[in-house]
């Protein structure tokens, strides 16, 4: 196995260049757990909002009812996208300059304390505050993550085992909702509801129960993130060569055990760690601002169909006229749909270009949304509907963070990811904002054809970028 006095321009590059040989995971399988553990807070955080927020909102607000609890869904969801956006880009930066691992500390803490803040909440505006603290926390975990596990995966499987951690996500999003419609929904005869469901006269505190259980399980993300190491491509980057042989070593021997090593190709030039923030690597370079105007687009225009079914599926239903209960619960069984794409996207995302993802997802989300529409009253058909639905919108998610971090170079990546997301999420609160209100006046085919309409322009505008599947880090973002 090779090794390297770890100095000077020439000894980087060859310690990428044993970097990028791995072919396989090289680092503990528990790390994924550990990473995956913070997404599956992330995620939780996202989506127990769905079902909770009708309890939440009668409780908290005068006058809200299932039936109007979505003209009041929107600030929430759009405060904590804003949120978001603000951590992303503040904070998402500091990891560019200052490391990831640390940044990934600071992040969910910033996220637990948010969703502890929320379950305190007296009123509306109370509640759309802490939202947006939580937002804060959680716009700069998602970049720095996805940054984090696509600089240490094995070229060939960068978008794999950002889908693996994305697994995780699904899982969050799935106790999210199951815990939201056992904590927050009266007790219903199935299939119309959960018959052991706790909500009553006697129990309308189970939303604050959820975000309790949010702050829990961001302090046993902290515990286990101190573990991980930085990466050694930022190492690389701020010229700690030492630090990142030593990282590098590490997954060589891990990879030795699990595969034969390839021979190191010649290593690529490696550019001068830069002094300038990390915005204008992107911003003076034609390239990567034409890159960032095109993810950011699809981003933005996707984002309305992702976050008006993961955040209002349940309301959205209910002022299509379903029960809550029933509506919560053809949402909760929807999550399996999100945890089946993200089985698929970790042994098949590789197959296809990133950009190719998104139609696919498109088609599948319409699709859903048809069978939903058609069911009627016939339950399982809409729960077979609200499947198809979550594993179409999800789907294209984890290979477009993959996708995303590919096109920006290690000094601005996981600001790069920043822009397009962040900015991106915008288009989610903004789509809520202006479409749930309308909901009560349409009929369920018209509700989810528009929702979906918005995934398909997205798909659309996808079609203009970057191949970067299976190429080398350095190679397509120098």
């Amino acid at each position: 196995m090779e090794r390297t006095e770890a100095r000077g321009p020439a000894n980087a590059g060859l310690i990428l260049a044993r970097l990028d040989r791995l072919t396989v995971w090289s680092m503990p399988y528990l790390f994924i757990g550990v990473i995956g553990l913070g997404f599956l807070f992330t995620f939780y955080d996202i989506f127990d909002i769905n079902v909770s927020f009708i309890q939440t909102c009668a409780t908290i607000q005068p006058h809200c009812t299932p039936v109007n609890a979505g003209n009041y869904l929107g600030l929430p969801v759009l405060l904590n996208l804003v949120g978001y956006v603000i951590g992303t880009l503040m904070l998402s930066p500091l990891s560019d300059r200052f490391g990831r691992r640390d940044m990934l500390l600071v992040t969910l803490v910033i996220t637990g304390l948010g969703s502890l803040a929320t379950a305190f909440v007296t009123n509306m505006s109370g509640f759309v505050l802490a939202r947006a603290i939580t937002g804060i926390g959680i716009g700069a975990d998602l970049a720095i993550v996805n940054t984090y596990i696509n600089e240490v995966a094995p070229r060939s499987g960068r978008a794999k085992y950002t889908s693996l951690i994305f697994i995780m996500s699904a899982l969050g999003a799935f106790v999210g909702i199951w815990l939201g419609l056992l904590l927050t929904t009266p007790s219903t005869p199935f299939p119309l509801g959960l018959p052991f469901a706790g909500a009553g006269p006697h129990f309308t505190n189970g939303w604050q129960v959820m975000y309790i259980v949010g702050a829990v399980l961001a302090v046993v993300g902290v515990l286990l993130r101190i573990q991980l190491p930085e990466s050694p491509r930022w190492l690389v980057n701020h010229g700690r060569l030492d630090q990142a042989e030593r990282v590098v070593s590490q997954m060589e021997s891990m990879a030795a055990r699990r595969t034969t090593l390839a021979d190191v190709r010649t290593p690529a030039p490696i550019e001068p760690e830069s002094r300038a923030i990390p915005y204008a690597t992107i911003f003076r370079s034609p390239t990567y601002l034409k890159r960032t105007l095109l993810l950011l687009a699809m981003w933005f225009v996707s984002y309305v169909t992702v976050y008006a079914f993961a955040s209002g599926f349940t309301t959205l239903l209910s002022g299509l006229h379903y029960p809550p209960p029933e509506a919560g619960l053809i949402a909760a069984f929807g999550t399996v749909g999100f945890i089946l794409c993200a089985v698929v996207a970790y042994f098949w995302g590789e197959r296809l270009e990133r950009k190719r993802w998104v139609p696919i997802s498109a088609i599948l989300t319409l699709i859903g949304g048809l069978v939903v529409a058609l069911a009627g009253q016939t339950f399982w058909l809409a729960v077979v509907g609200s499947m198809v639905v979550f594993f179409g919108f999800n789907l294209w998610v984890p290979i477009a963070y993959s996708w995303s971090t590919e096109n920006y170079p290690t000094r601005a990546r996981t600001t790069g990811f920043a822009l397009v997301d962040g900015i991106g999420h915008l288009g989610g609160g903004i789509g809520i904002l202006l479409i749930a209100p309308l909901i009560p006046y349409m009929n369920v085919m018209e509700a989810f054809l528009l929702i979906g309409l918005f995934l398909v322009i997205g798909a659309v505008i996808a079609q203009f970028g970057l191949n970067t599947r299976g190429r080398p880090l350095e190679e397509l973002s120098p």
